[in-house]
């Protein structure tokens, strides 16, 4: 994220409570690299799901990018939406990592 936060401004958006969430992101975000962190109170009920909406926050959407395992997540902003897949206690994991190449790149244009 320290790396990521010299591209971009980070946010974290969660479908979680801030009640869960909260210690995680502590841990996860220990350099305050993230602007803000944003929960599941912080979602839209629509249609029977939580959709993290972008359109309330103050910021251009055409320069935004959500990423998300949940597809209905961002079903708002499918055109702002870099998909990954979910994980489960994989200790190896890397999909964000492998992202940075084209994060970088993104942040050129």
């Amino acid at each position: 994220m320290k790396w990521m936060a010299k591209c971009f401004e980070i946010i974290i958006y969660t479908a979680s409570l801030s009640k869960y969430a909260d210690p995680v992101l502590d841990y996860l975000d220990k350099g305050w690299v993230c602007s803000y962190w944003l929960f599941w109170e912080h979602c839209t009920f629509f249609n029977g799901i939580f959709v993290k909406d972008l359109s309330w926050l103050d910021w251009e959407l055409s320069d935004s990018i959500i990423i998300d395992n949940s597809p209905t997540s961002y079903f708002f902003h499918t055109e702002c939406a870099i998909p990954i897949t979910s994980w489960y206690d994989d200790p190896s994991d890397n999909e964000l990592t492998l992202l940075t190449p084209i994060l970088e790149s993104l942040s050129k244009v």
